[in-house]
């Protein structure tokens, strides 16, 4: 007998409610139902009721919560309702599915915090590029040895424009550290193989249009050593790669989540552990060294063995509420994010003059 569908109710319809959530669930239709939704603007309501007709809507976030129907809520609204409503959802006993940033204050994090621990199991994060192809085929390749020991990692997203809509204003929790800050840094954490010892952090505003950063630089050490730098502008118009990886017997770089490029020693090459020479070298052919390296080279395409894909988390929504399996992303892992981002924002006071509440 099949299991029962998890019936949904979206929280916001905006650009994350209605052009990610809606055609994440529709892939996923077999497993969930959209039965409801709330938002303040009654044309956003009207849109999701021509995909899903029978579904309920709501203009009153309380009405919404009490419908007995809806299992999981998806909190899809602006940054500074999401700590509120998450646990406005929790307290009344639904699943609760966080977007990102699950907070942007310290108060905040720590009311959801408290949530998270007075309703276990309940709260889903949304770090969804945790299944992005390229992250995972790259995570496979480090773990397989071939570029030796990993010492530094580059994480980059460039674009360029002049962006002004809300999440270029303070006063909106906005920002390139709370919206592509999220997923990248929960990437560092997650490639650093180690607790992370230190961050340092520059915020600049290159070309959009409000008051908020558009430029992020962050690096992170690890107490493993391994250093993980983070870079994320609006304001670059020649992009880096997307990954590189530096290892002590190879490199990989993948420009665009389409193809990665590897160089490394070929597995049966010995690094050789002969001591330098202290003497004057010989006029000519003076640049040696130890031993020639034998190099493999090669570009393979983005498909990682475990085929994961960006539409997978709902799935695993699914997997823990009706069958168990533990979600591959825990809560606390979402709130190291958070600490991380605010140590950044402490470091740059100059984007945290507007006072928020969460």
């Amino acid at each position: 007998m099949a299991a029962k569908k998890i019936r949904v109710g979206i929280w916001g319809l905006g650009r994350a409610g209605l052009d990610m959530h809606c055609p994440e669930l529709d892939l996923h239709s077999d497993k969930f139902e959209v039965v409801a939704a709330c938002d303040v603007l009654q044309e956003r309501l009207d849109e999701l009721l021509t995909k899903y007709p029978k579904a309920k809507v709501y203009l009153d976030g309380d009405k919404f919560l009490a419908d007995k129907r809806i299992d999981l809520v998806s909190v899809a609204t602006p940054s500074l309702f999401h700590v509120d409503y998450d646990i406005r959802a929790l307290e009344a006993g639904k699943y609760v599915f966080a977007e990102k940033p699950v907070a942007v204050t310290p108060a905040g994090l720590k009311k959801l915090q408290a949530a998270a621990k007075k309703f276990p199991g309940k709260l889903f994060c949304r770090q969804n590029r945790r299944f992005e192809p390229a992250f995972n085929h790259v995570r496979e390749i480090m773990d397989s040895g071939i570029l030796g020991d990993i010492y530094e990692i580059k994480l980059c997203r460039h674009s360029f424009g002049f962006r002004n809509d809300w999440q270029t204003l303070q006063k909106n929790g906005g920002g390139q550290l709370n919206n592509w800050g999220p997923h990248l840094i929960d990437h560092a954490v997650q490639l650093m193989d180690a607790p992370i010892k230190e961050v340092w952090g520059d915020l600049k505003q290159i070309s959009a249009r409000g008051d908020c950063e558009d430029h992020l630089k962050a690096v992170f050490r690890g107490e493993n050593g391994r250093v993980i730098d983070v870079e994320i502008s609006g304001g670059v118009a020649l992009a880096s790669p997307v990954y590189a990886v530096y290892g002590t017997r190879g490199s990989l770089i993948c420009e665009d989540e389409q193809d990665i490029k590897l160089k490394y020693l070929h597995p049966d090459f010995k690094i050789p552990n002969t001591p330098a020479i202290d003497a004057t070298p010989p006029r000519k052919n003076s640049w040696t060294s130890a031993k020639a390296p034998v190099w493999v080279r090669k570009t393979i395409m983005v498909e990682p063995s475990n085929k994961a894909t960006m539409n997978d988390i709902y799935g695993h929504i699914y997997n823990t509420i009706r069958n168990g399996v533990p979600f591959p992303i825990k809560p606390e892992e979402s709130f190291e994010v958070v600490r991380w981002t605010q140590e950044i924002k402490k470091q740059n006071p100059q984007f945290s003059k507007v006072k928020i509440k969460e």
